[in-house]
């Protein structure tokens, strides 16, 4: 039996990898910090994806293979988590690329921050621009988040850490829990729950992993993906966080008066939230059963609690300085939600 103590366990489920299985392996073999373990999870693969795992397992004892037989990427994870033994837990996918440095500086950082509970990275967009235009996008958005008051404000938004970027403490998943099996997104819940829970979450600033954008990648083909799951897991929490700091609760007023605005916010009322009014950028009101105000004659900080349902990033830019201009503050009293 081994007697090896690695302080970084590094979590790398499989599924029909065998295309980029060995590269996505080797940059975890190759880092600058070797004091790690690395177990990999066959997911029922039924290509050649375990004959190259056991190429590693058998030259490499830091390399351990396990099986998971239910199939999805909760499952194969959750049994990396309980055959781990670091203190620090880094999670990798098998299309992806870790840079040489990246365990180092990511154990590094925890290990001077002890107040910090999870630490990830920015990602370089590896896919073609012009068919992934919407990934790309939500990489450079997510590359803008690095401190974790940017991450905390932005949450509600969209999955603010990479996941396969991301190294935590033991004790953080042991008090807090790891990936839940639901309709969502698992990896976007656990954030939300840990967030939620005041882990401090921050990022090295710089680009520590590859990320593979490819037409198999479960955010593109899985239905826990989908806009819907999204915004059901994000509106359970946004409305948890607002019970407790919206100073107005449970009222709030909607940036965002289009149908699919009006939609997406709409499922807030079920989690108790009262919506008081809409906020639009045209005069003439549309003729909903709410109250709609121009933006410009909006009520000023102090007398409202706003969330922007407004998807495009520039136009979210764009009421972010006007909130701002009207003594509004991100959140205090307005956050950006789509």
């Amino acid at each position: 039996m081994s007697t090896y103590n690695p302080k970084i366990s590094v979590i790398l489920p499989f599924y029909n990898s065998e295309r980029t299985l060995e590269s996505a392996i080797k940059s975890i073999q190759d880092q600058s910090f070797p004091y790690f373990e690395c177990i990999l999870i066959d997911n029922n693969s039924t290509d050649d994806s375990v004959e190259i795992a056991n190429g590693f397992t058998a030259s490499d004892s830091r390399f351990r293979l396990f099986s998971e037989k239910t199939q999805g990427v909760v499952f194969a994870s959750n049994k990396g988590w309980v055959e781990s033994k670091g203190e620090y837990i880094a999670r990798m996918d098998s299309d992806d690329w870790s840079h040489p440095d990246r365990l180092k500086l990511q154990s590094d950082f925890l290990d001077k921050n002890p107040e910090y509970g999870a630490i990830g990275s920015l990602v370089k967009h590896v896919g073609n621009i012009e068919e992934s235009g919407g990934m790309a996008r939500f990489v450079d958005w997510n590359n803008s988040l690095v401190t974790y008051e940017e991450i905390l404000n932005n949450r509600f938004i969209e999955l603010p850490i990479i996941n396969p970027t991301a190294m935590w403490r033991r004790d953080v998943a042991i008090t807090f829990g790891m990936y839940n099996q639901g309709d969502f997104p698992e990896d976007y819940e656990m954030w939300l729950r840990w967030l939620d829970a005041d882990v401090r979450v921050g990022k090295i600033n710089k680009a520590l992993l590859h990320w593979h954008d490819s037409e198999t990648r479960l955010t593109r083909t899985d239905s826990l993906y989908s806009d819907g799951s999204f915004y059901r897991i994000k509106t359970k929490y946004l409305a948890k966080w607002l019970s407790k700091n919206n100073p107005y609760h449970p009222k709030v007023a909607i940036w965002g008066a289009s149908k699919i605005s009006r939609r997406r916010a709409k499922l807030l009322e079920s989690h108790g939230v009262e919506i008081s009014c809409y906020i639009d950028t045209k005069k003439n009101k549309r003729h909903i059963n709410k109250p709609v105000y121009y933006y410009e004659d909006i009520l000023s900080a102090g007398k409202i609690f706003v969330l922007t349902y407004i998807k495009q990033m520039n136009a979210r830019i764009e009421i972010k300085k006007h909130l701002n201009s009207k003594g509004f503050t991100e959140g205090k009293n307005f956050l950006l939600v789509s």
